[in-house]
């Protein structure tokens, strides 16, 4: 019997055609068109071009729904318009239909007359610097990278406008537009790799400062609720027990009283009287009956986007002028605290999408109600009027109280005790005038000693997952 040989199909591999050209930017302006004014950092409108592959959400979808889902930036009269002027391109062509379908590996472009937000005109702070890096004091409402409405108004474009076209800032890390304090950029992608690594491996020690709401609960408060995007559009996370692990260990450093209020007689009013009369105006406030303030020293042993903030909300101290989680506009008069389900997401991001378009986008709950309305009126908004180039919307100014949050990173240390960078307090955890209180974050030799041991907590370099899936928050009196 003869024998035959048969031979297995063999699937031939895919060859992809090689990537679009890119679209070039109209213009690349040097020196970058900056100019101060009113302690504000501004850029001269310019056009420029983005370019972006398809990322994977996009695939199948429709360009003009792409666009109107996705950016925030205008609105869809605008982009329908642009796609079909030709402003609007995919793989460097103008497209047929709005409706046109993005597959894999296209390329977005976008040209556009561009206007970039104003930044605080404080300098970058340098803490350290040496042949491999610079470690910086960032200043809070300077994005790091160049994303959204921000392009040259950031860190690494600032610094390069500073040391020259062809300087090449690598950051080693994030932080939060808002947030201000310690940072690291590398000179060289090795240093910069050699601090990414510590970082990510969880063997560097950071401690932030922050001033919330209330009179935050004494000892060592720990903090295990797992965090979830439950928008990526809006860059808006909350506590989900199906969320990421997340753990934050807070510590009081200090709380400060509201000043006590005057009759119209000018007699103080009695502490009893004065809290009957709050109980009446405040009732169905819960967040208004926190009065005074804590500065609280943060220490995260993760490092999941908006940890400290959300963690804040969730124990029901969110910090102060915290415009997404301290919004009781967005998240009710009880701002969220304890809330770990999805009941009530969809009005919560419907209401946060308004924000700077239907209503101003500051609204931070504040006791006093002069101080409300008076930053209504200083916040960043639509004014009605048009750019005479491009027909685009124009913002307002950002209110002084809508360029950071009461966040700092004040210091980084090395696990292994090779290297340790800090900054003083910011100028809004210093005790207020007329009363005492601490000028250091700690009179400690090492301001991160927590006992971590008694808490339950491993070492911030050894740390390993919990081993109950349920989440727990630990106070320590």
């Amino acid at each position: 019997m003869a024998l035959t040989t048969v031979e297995q199909p063999v699937d031939k591999p895919e060859f992809l055609s090689p990537p679009p050209p890119v679209v070039v930017t109209p213009c690349d302006p040097w020196p970058r068109p900056y100019y101060l004014e009113n302690g504000l950092r501004r850029v001269t409108p310019y056009h420029f071009t983005y370019n972006t592959y398809c990322k994977e959400r996009w695939r199948g979808r429709e360009l003009l729904e792409i666009f109107s889902d996705e950016f925030r930036d205008r609105n869809i009269e605008y982009y329908e318009e642009a796609i079909k002027t030709g402003k609007v391109t995919l793989n460097g062509k103008p497209v047929p239909s709005i409706n046109t379908i993005v597959k894999n590996g296209e390329i977005m472009s976008h040209t556009l007359h561009r206007h970039e937000p104003p930044v605080t005109a404080q300098p970058i702070g340098i803490v350290h610097e040496d042949n491999d890096m610079i470690v910086i004091n960032k200043p809070a409402g300077v994005p790091v990278h160049p994303a959204g409405r921000y392009n040259y108004n950031s860190i690494i474009e600032i610094m390069r406008a500073d040391r020259g076209y062809s300087w090449n800032p690598l950051p080693c890390h994030r932080l939060d537009r808002l947030t201000s304090g310690i940072m690291f950029i590398g000179k060289h992608k090795k240093a910069a790799e050699d601090i990414s690594l510590q970082i990510r491996d969880r063997t560097v020690k950071k401690e932030y400062v922050a001033r919330v709401i209330g009179r935050f609960p004494d000892g060592e408060v720990v903090c295990e609720q797992p965090i979830l995007q439950i928008s990526p559009k809006l860059g808006l996370n909350r506590v989900r027990a199906n969320g990421k692990e997340a753990r934050t260990v807070f510590k009081r450093l200090a709380y400060y009283p509201p000043p006590p209020k005057e009759s119209s007689n000018g007699n103080a009013i009695s502490d009893k009287v004065q809290g009957e009369v709050q109980t009446q105006i405040n009732d169905g406030m819960d967040w208004k009956r926190k009065e005074g303030y804590s500065i609280v020293r943060c220490m995260p042993l993760t490092g999941r986007t908006h940890q400290l903030r959300v963690h804040l909300q969730f124990l029901g101290h969110p910090i102060a002028n915290d415009p997404i989680y301290c919004n009781q506009r967005v998240f009710g008069p009880n701002l969220a605290q304890g809330e770990d389900t999805a009941d009530n997401d969809e009005d919560i991001m419907t209401r946060f999408s308004r924000m700077g378009k239907d209503e101003v986008a500051e609204a931070v709950a504040y006791h006093d109600e002069m101080v409300d309305e008076y930053n209504k009126k200083k916040a960043e908004k639509m004014t009605g009027e048009f750019c005479q180039i491009c027909d685009t919307p124009l913002y307002s100014d950002p209110g002084a109280h809508e360029l950071g949050i009461y966040l700092h990173a004040k210091r980084y240390a090395c696990d292994a005790g090779r290297w340790e960078y800090e900054t003083p307090l910011p100028e809004w955890a210093l005790p207020p005038a007329g009363m005492s209180g601490p000028t250091e974050a700690t009179a400690d030799t090492d301001p991160l000693v927590i006992d971590l041991e008694k808490l339950g907590i491993n070492s911030v370099g050894k740390q390993e997952p919990p081993e109950v899936a349920k989440p727990v928050i630990t106070a320590a009196a």
